[in-house]
């Protein structure tokens, strides 16, 4: 597998034709929670499909609570075993909606009105 650079806020999980979209949106939800930037890197149409499923799936664990996400894709060369290949990468940002904030302390999801 290629190495990607990245900072160490955020996550890029790689998801392939045969990733569970339920365990790969559990994985966005709690980075997104925690306060992680997210990115997923797909090559391929299959995988790109258990990406999106796996995007909307998180938006319906994550709106409950007061998060929004927005997913900007974009494309990204990478190297798979050596050869040169073009991967979609969605960036996942999170949009809190009014009343909810992140403890700076915790990065956890706390309302406002109390």
């Amino acid at each position: 597998m290629p190495t990607t650079e990245h900072t160490s806020d955020i996550g890029c999980l790689k998801v392939s034709s045969k990733s569970s979209p339920a365990s790969v949106a559990g994985a966005i939800a709690g980075m997104v929670k925690d306060g992680v930037c997210v990115e997923i890197q797909a090559v391929g149409a299959g995988a790109v499909n258990q990406a999106v499923k796996a995007i909307a799936i998180s938006r319906g664990f994550l709106s409950p609570i007061g998060i929004e996400i927005a997913c900007v894709p974009s494309f990204a060369d990478i190297v798979i075993d050596g050869e040169y290949r073009t991967a979609i990468r969605f960036t996942i940002d999170p949009r809190y909606l009014r009343g909810v904030s992140v403890s700076e302390s915790a990065g956890r999801i706390a309302p406002t009105d109390r």
